[in-house]
């Protein structure tokens, strides 16, 4: 079975003082051991670039470009790229009207877009509430991700 790894399951499985870091980390180790492939759409890399990149101050990691291009190479070689296509846009322009989504809202629906584009039906996120209202995928929180 295939996994979209969301962006906050990314970002705290390197932050490696945030409290949620070992749940995070254990949850991506444990599906990779059962041999569940695991991927990323743009639209996460996207998210975590601008989080990584973002002064402390205003709740990012405070990384230079330098520190994160090379963090994201390492998790471009780990993670498995889901590639954009134009089916994602016509995908997601249904889900925002069948779901009434609206403000940042939009983001997660992108993902949700990518994935039943890509036939991906399992989300590995610390926010399953953000997505019980989609019907084709299935939030996974990754303290419920079992030790092999």
């Amino acid at each position: 079975m295939n996994y979209v790894v969301d962006t906050n399951v990314l970002l705290r499985s390197v932050q490696t003082r945030h409290p949620m870091q070992r749940v995070a980390y254990m949850a991506i180790a444990t599906l990779r051991s059962q041999g569940e492939k695991l991927c990323l759409t743009s639209q996460n890399v996207i998210e975590a670039w601008a989080v990584a990149t973002r002064p402390l101050a205003y709740n990012g990691l405070g990384m230079t470009i330098e520190q994160a291009a090379r963090q994201f190479g390492k998790i471009k070689r780990f993670f498995t790229i889901l590639p954009d296509n134009p089916h994602i846009l016509a995908e997601w322009e249904g889900i925002v009207v069948q779901y009434r989504v609206h403000g940042k809202q939009a983001h997660d629906a992108r993902i949700v877009a990518a994935m039943k584009v890509h036939g991906v039906t399992q989300l590995l996120t610390f926010n399953t509430d953000d997505f019980k209202r989609y019907a084709d995928i299935t939030a996974v929180h990754p303290s419920n991700v079992a030790a092999p």
